[in-house]
């Protein structure tokens, strides 16, 4: 997203960016439904509701077809794991593509590709040449496509709406596929019983279509890029880096890995909820999952109003709390008029919990890195609620659905509990627009943008009165350095002059110490305007900036020098 002068605020950088593109930013409260009043991610919010629920008919028939062309539950079951390795396996990559391409293209092509999937997969059914393992390769790449998709589409929601409403715009992407999980498979059902898997097929694919119609119309805000494209390895190392170096973006994705790893525990045991506890069939898991779906709508009805009376981390933990004790009355209940209501505090919180943590990993990385952010995330919530289903479905097989809800509840309290030691950080409590200041120096000799490594010092002089608050800010400083890309950062004293200390980093090349240095933010303006305070003398800080030269290796411009005096008479 382009970026305005450093004196804006972040809000009001998103907004002159839609008010650029065509959007309409207003003022003042901002609602659970306001991001609906941008005509984009209206139209997107209603294309994707379309595509979420031919998704999950899609599921449907595909699962209902395993049943036909195999005996093995395992294969059955395996169905639903094909559609969701692709997330954890390829999240990261995705999220690096999703950082460093176009996001509306990367959208266009895995609608695209989904598309096409879907049509082979409708025409292979309909011709009856579908095998098992046939069968799961063509979910398994539905599930690529889901994949290559995700860490751009969750990105794009900023690109969509002004910053203040992100969180409320995640929340209504939650919402989008709760009201298709509430109805989705019972429809999915019924065409799969009139009309056989086929059918499923041919409206997943139908389903692709008004998304793709939306995409290539969408005209987002167009980010100049001054610095070529990192490689796949380096982005996805830079995504590994930044989100270790920021203890913000670590909190969150402990605690997402928590509630997913306990908040699993409705949906994993639904089935036996229904069978064991309840003692009904079919009908009465469809109205279980529906009340589940029902209170993630109602759930997203209350966010806006629930983030303006708590903070980040109080509704997070209020989440973890209210669900383990619905957790609880499920496990104690045997009748659908008190687990039903149980199991709707359980969909609200799921929504209110996992669109918290998706708006905070948001607000907590700048939009250079947001995609691999938010993939890291997300493979934290799935590998938490893939271990969590195993986890649960281990203990209900000893002591039974009502133990596995009970050990549930316990893990979400202790999830609650670690707030007390990773708290979220509020909502736009950093700046994380570019900051804007620095410039690129002029160099004196012949430097390529792959020349390297290339090493920085800086020379502070500081008083002996404030060298325990300089070391302090030093300290910020080396992890946001190191954060954003520097190598071997180390600070030196000098033994003859006690007023002289040194800061020194080094960068592999040329330009990747110039995008280290582009990646400064407002909010890390603080530290280095704190730094500078505590520097004396009437000169600034002097910089040095040096490339690693080979002896016996003659530089470039000594060659050329040298052949012109060859070559003159």
């Amino acid at each position: 997203m382009p970026q305005e002068p450093a004196t804006q605020t972040t809000a009001e950088t998103a907004e002159a960016d839609l008010t650029a593109a065509g959007l309409k930013p207003h003022d003042g409260r901002y609602s659970a439904f306001a991001p609906l009043r941008q005509p984009i991610f209206r139209a997107v919010w209603i294309a994707s509701l379309a595509s979420n629920f031919g998704g999950l008919v899609q599921m449907v028939g595909a699962a209902w077809l395993m049943t036909s062309l195999s005996d093995s539950p395992d294969m059955v079951a395996l169905v639903q794991a094909s559609t969701t390795l692709p997330v954890m396996i390829f999240s990261l990559a995705a999220g690096a593509i999703a950082d460093n391409y176009d996001r509306r293209r990367i959208l266009l092509t895995a609608q695209s590709f989904m598309l096409a999937v879907s049509i082979m997969l409708a025409v292979f059914a309909w011709f009856g040449l579908l095998s098992p393992w046939l069968l799961l390769a063509f979910t398994f790449l539905l599930g690529c496509g889901n994949a290559l998709n995700n860490p751009a589409w969750q990105s794009s929601v900023g690109d969509m709406v002004p910053r203040p409403e992100v969180p409320a715009a995640v929340t209504l992407n939650s919402v989008a596929f709760n009201i298709a999980r509430s109805v989705g498979p019972a429809i999915g059902g019924a065409i799969v019983a009139a009309f056989g898997a086929v059918a499923a097929f041919i409206v997943n694919a139908f389903s692709y279509i008004g998304l793709l119609v939306v995409l290539a119309r969408w005209q987002p805000p167009r980010v100049e890029r001054l610095l070529p494209r990192e490689t796949l390895w380096l982005a996805m190392s830079a995504g590994l880096r930044y989100v270790a170096m920021s203890p913000n973006i670590r909190a969150v994705i402990l605690r997402a890995f928590l509630f997913g790893f306990g908040g699993v525990v409705g949906l994993a045991l639904m089935p036996l909820i229904a069978r064991d506890l309840v003692r009904g069939g079919p009908l009465t898991f469809g109205i279980l999952l529906g009340a589940f779906g029902a209170g993630a709508v109602g759930g997203a009805f209350v966010s806006a109003r629930l983030r303006r009376r708590f903070s980040t981390e109080t509704l997070a933990r209020l989440t973890f709390l209210a669900y383990a004790a619905a957790a609880l009355v499920v496990a104690v209940s045997q009748t659908m008029w008190l687990t039903m209501p149980a199991l709707a505090v359980g969909g609200a919180c799921w929504v209110l919990a996992l669109s918290t943590f998706n708006s905070t990993v948001q607000f907590s990385a700048p939009r250079w890195v947001v995609g691999r952010a938010l993939s890291l995330y997300q493979m934290a919530a799935f590998g938490g609620m893939a271990a969590g289903s195993w986890a649960w479905g281990w203990v209900t097989l000893h002591s039974g659905p009502a133990g596995g809800l009970t050990a549930a509840a316990v893990a979400l309290v202790l999830g609650a509990a670690a707030g007390l030691r990773y708290q979220l950080p509020p909502l736009e409590a950093l700046n994380l627009d570019p900051l804007s200041r620095w410039r690129e120096p002029t160099v004196a000799v012949d430097i390529e943008p792959r020349s390297g490594p290339v090493f920085v010092t800086i020379e502070w002089r500081i008083r002996q009165e404030d060298v325990v608050e300089f070391l302090k800010a030093m300290e910020e400083r080396r992890r946001i350095r190191r954060r954003d890309g520097a190598r071997h950062w180390s600070l030196l004293r000098d033994l003859t002059d006690a007023e002289l200390w040194i800061e020194r980093y080094d960068s592999p090349t040329w330009v990747e110490y110039l995008r280290q240095a582009q990646r400064a933010t407002q909010a890390d303006a603080e530290i280095g305007d704190r730094v500078r305070g505590l520097h004396i003398g009437p000169e600034p800080p002097v910089v040095h900036r040096m490339v690693e030269r080979q002896t016996g290796v003659l530089p470039r411009e000594v060659l050329r020098a040298t052949r012109q005096a060859q070559a003159s008479p």
